[in-house]
């Protein structure tokens, strides 16, 4: 594998039991960049995340993040990737930079800046106010923080501004930017708003049905005048449905 892939699979499969989620998956997300993927729900998306995370093992295949493989170096990744998969899941009763403390012991963390961290999630301000009375917004503010808290060099993100209105999609757009070119982080993330991955992807992937069906560079696409994200989404899904 090349050493300029942050996130790199071949032949990537998944069963559970007879069903098989994921088929002969192959994704190459480039270093210091940001990836969007694309599916329908079911598709695959949150399989692959957690394959990528190490939270399920491949049934075959290779996977490789930040040039180690997934199975026998998960150990050795994972301090590396920030995460955010599925509805977050806090301690209610803490406030968030309480949240943040115990996930940086858990992570044998020592030097984050848990007060930088909120203030450019948009949270510096909650001062001792419990998880519980959070807003959705503002619970997903709290788990790209946590996500992000520990400086991972990737991030893996399903559905990152889920619950965020028009202000806190800007900002989160804003921030992930920088964090790939101010911090040189990669970021790959899944959403069904389809104008915000069109914003921020250098690079998108769609899945249909477990099947990676097209990995396209955006501003190739954009040559052409006419070209809409969502036409050609749901283009790409339909022809991949149409070959199964």
């Amino acid at each position: 594998m090349s050493a300029e892939w942050a996130i790199y699979t071949k032949n990537l499969s998944k069963s559970f039991g007879q069903k098989e989620v994921l088929n002969n998956c192959s994704l190459s997300v480039e270093r210091g960049t940001i990836y969007g993927f694309l599916g329908v729900n079911g598709a695959g998306k949150t399989t692959m995340f957690k394959i990528l995370t190490g939270l399920l093992s491949p049934t075959m295949g290779e996977v490789q993040v930040l040039g180690k493989d997934v199975v026998r170096q998960k150990a050795d990744i994972l301090k590396y990737i920030g995460s955010l998969i599925e509805m977050p899941v806090f301690y209610e009763h803490l406030s968030a930079k309480e949240n943040l403390e115990l996930h940086l012991a858990y992570m044998g963390e020592e030097h984050a800046d848990i007060e930088t961290t909120l203030l450019n999630v948009g949270l510096k301000k909650t001062g001792d106010q419990p998880v519980s009375e959070f807003s959705l917004g503002m619970r997903q503010r709290l788990a790209i923080a946590r996500a992000m808290i520990h400086q991972p060099k990737l991030l893996i993100l399903d559905e990152p501004i889920n619950g965020l209105d028009p202000v806190g999609i800007r900002e989160m757009r804003d921030l992930f930017k920088n964090l790939v070119e101010e911090h040189k982080i990669t970021i790959l993330f899944s959403s069904h708003i389809l104008s915000e991955v069109e914003n921020i992807a250098e690079k998108i992937g769609v899945i249909s049905n477990g099947t990676i069906v097209r990995e396209v560079m955006l501003n190739e696409l954009k040559k052409d005048s006419s070209f809409n994200l969502e036409d050609y989404f749901v283009s790409t899904v339909e022809e991949g449905t149409n070959n199964v």
